[in-house]
């Protein structure tokens, strides 16, 4: 299996890093143009308001440094779009599946997920998931080649067994500065889990890079060594115990796949019920 192949099958709370969405060479015998107008002449479907709110957030890139609306591109320049998740290749039809919305305006929806549901269509689920029902919500939809880029209305994820608040952006202002927000991590969020054992400490944080367990290609574990793998750190607090188990809150700084899970396995007080990770043996209550 390829890395790209599992980073598709695996859900993740959120992708890191900024990836490449497309690219457009400057022909050489263009004239100096401001970039926002010289985009909507040669992009398809996308509006100069969209582009010009794309340039605010800092997405719109001339070779490696973001550029203002303003910028003059000359010849032989490259320009490129990044967003902080990868480019979406798969047709998204609408499915009239009853959805659990929170709170909703005119900029923005937030849906609370019931565990069970895919969040994204992906390898083995290309229906009945979370984005399938926010498409018939919203009245969207998307072709194969993905030329609707208001699919990327959701713009974090959580796993599929795992219910929560997620925010679902309307209009292209909204889903660019929200997507903004959470690559920056400015944005607090928060889980409440029950693990295993009775843990003794009221707070903690765990720190420890995550890589992929050489062992079993669909895990992860933390890595003995801090230079390897993806920064990871959540902090935990003690909520209540109940001998047995203990409910505890976490707050994350960093969104890698899987993270809460593998941390709270890694101190020894797996996420009650998490088959993968350890939470379907009976422990006793002291670990």
């Amino acid at each position: 299996m390829t890395e790209e192949f599992l980073d598709a099958l695996l859900p993740e709370d959120e992708e890191q890093g900024m990836f490449e969405h497309f690219r457009m060479e400057v022909d050489p015998g263009q004239a100096p143009v401001r970039i926002d107008k010289y985009m909507s002449q040669h992009l398809e479907r996308t509006s100069r308001h969209r582009i010009q709110c794309a340039i605010k957030e800092g997405y719109v890139h001339v070779g490696e440094k973001a550029v203002k609306a303003n910028y003059l591109v000359r010849p032989g320049e490259t320009i490129r779009f990044v967003m902080p998740y990868r480019r979406r290749g798969v047709e998204i039809l609408p499915q009239d599946i009853p959805l659990d919305i929170v709170y909703e305006d005119d900029d923005v929806l937030v849906v609370n997920k019931p565990a069970g549901m895919v969040v994204h269509p992906g390898h083995g689920h290309f229906e009945g998931t979370l984005i399938n029902a926010l498409a018939f919500h919203l009245g969207l939809s998307q072709g194969p080649d993905g030329e609707d880029e208001r699919m990327g209305i959701l713009v974090h994820r959580i796993d599929k067994d795992t219910s929560g608040l997620l925010a679902v952006a309307k209009n292209d202002a909204s889903q660019l500065n929200l997507a903004r927000q959470f690559f920056e991590h400015s944005i607090d969020r928060r889980y409440v889990a029950i693990v295993w054992g009775d843990v003794q400490e009221d707070t903690g944080t765990v720190d420890g890079n995550l890589i992929r367990d050489p062992s079993d290609r669909l895990r992860f574990k933390v890595s003995g060594d801090p230079e390897v793998g993806k920064h990871a750190v959540t902090h935990w607090q003690v909520l209540e115990r109940f001998g047995f188990v203990t409910l505890v809150g976490c707050r994350l700084e960093t969104g890698r796949t899987h993270q809460i899970r593998v941390h709270m396995s890694h101190i020894g007080h797996p996420i009650f019920g998490d088959e993968r990770y350890g939470g379907t043996a009976i422990r006793s209550a002291t670990i």
